[in-house]
């Protein structure tokens, strides 16, 4: 380059040129180290330099050799080295980078396809909750939420756990260290009886959150996994009530073509109380190894609000009657779409997760 550039400097005379043969060398030399110039061009600070050596007023190759070649040109030359100056110049100005241009660093192949880029996927079970709130918040519903860390008295006492249930044992519950009266919720119903106390019927609520149990994590437990939990307590609630809005419910979240079925069950909160049966999802109902053959899958619990309840947040039971019913959020994601194993909702994998939308 310093070749050129010192060349640029002198006139045709003292460069010893004076045909089209010279000039025509010349040219090429100076096309070569422009060619060159623009090769080199690899980011914002290059390009101003570029810009500089060859297309400044003041120090310019192009404008140096305008006015010490054009101008010492003999006049049978001029036409050819103003010619030749003119696509210089024009081929210098190509050169520049429009402003604002993104580089490219060597070797890189910019006919390839582009790295994607990621897009996020919403969790199976934040889909499943979402689908839920939204079919209770359409049936009248408000979404309630409360503690993680409850007491014993929210998570067992108040609805009407003996004091010997297996339930309140620490083989089954999460107890806080230091504090025996703290514990990790085992379910979803401690927010029943936080919204009954503040909250005088009519009362409609679905609940979703994590609740935490001592449960060996396999195909289907977890230690940690979420809740759904439904109630709604007002005079005249009847069993009809309750069953009219599973079905309302399961036909929504599952289709029209599931069936369900109620069983007698027990808990201690709920009298009278029943499981709740679906067809099954996989086999519609013929009977297969998901459904041990029975073409029934156990889905939830549910039952009558046991008035004892009532007794603890100030209703009176013999004017108010309420229902309520729950399940896990992730064993409805597992249904939903078809997952048989619990721990996938949780590993992470991110070619499992990014197949939900």
């Amino acid at each position: 380059m310093s070749a050129i550039s010192d060349k640029t400097k002198l006139s045709l005379q003292d460069l010893g040129i004076g045909d089209e043969t010279g000039v025509e060398a010349l040219m090429g030399e100076l096309r070569a180290s422009l060619d060159a110039a623009i090769a080199g061009i690899t980011s914002a600070e290059a390009a101003e330099q570029y810009r500089i050596q060859w297309l400044g007023r003041k120090q310019g190759l192009i404008g140096a050799a305008t006015d010490n070649w054009l101008k010492s040109a003999p006049g049978p030359l001029k036409r050819v080295v103003g010619k030749w100056l003119n696509e210089l110049r024009a081929r210098a100005e190509a050169g520049m980078p429009a402003e604002g241009a993104a580089f490219l660093s060597p070797g890189i192949d910019i006919t390839l396809p582009g790295v994607r880029r990621p897009i996020g996927s919403r969790h199976p079970v934040q889909l499943v909750m979402q689908e839920i709130e939204e079919i209770f918040r359409s049936m009248g519903y408000s979404v309630e939420t409360g503690p993680e860390v409850e007491t014993d008295y929210y998570n067992f006492e108040a609805l009407n756990f003996p004091p010997d249930h297996p339930a309140r044992d620490t083989q089954d519950t999460f107890f806080l260290a230091g504090d025996g009266n703290k514990l990790l919720r085992t379910h979803t119903s401690p927010v029943q009886i936080r919204t009954m106390e503040k909250q005088k019927p009519p009362v409609r609520a679905v609940v979703l959150g994590k609740v935490y149990r001592r449960d060996a994590p396999d195909a289907s437990h977890s230690f940690m996994f979420h809740q759904m939990e439904c109630f709604a307590v007002d005079t005249n609630i009847t069993l009809c009530d309750l069953k009219g809005t599973l079905n309302e419910f399961i036909r929504r979240f599952f289709g029209p073509k599931v069936r369900t079925r109620f069983r007698p069950s027990f808990f201690p909160f709920t009298e009278p109380s029943a499981e709740l049966d679906i067809s099954c999802l996989i086999c519609g109902g013929s009977g297969c190894p998901v459904c041990k053959r029975t073409g029934w899958v156990e889905l939830l619990g549910s039952g009558m609000i046991d008035p004892a309840v009532f007794g603890f947040v100030g209703y009176d039971p013999d004017r108010i009657s309420g229902f309520a019913f729950g399940t896990g959020a992730d064993r409805l994601a597992l249904m939903k779409y078809g997952i048989h194993d619990i721990q996938l909702l949780w590993q992470g994998d991110k070619r499992f997760l990014r197949q939900y939308r």
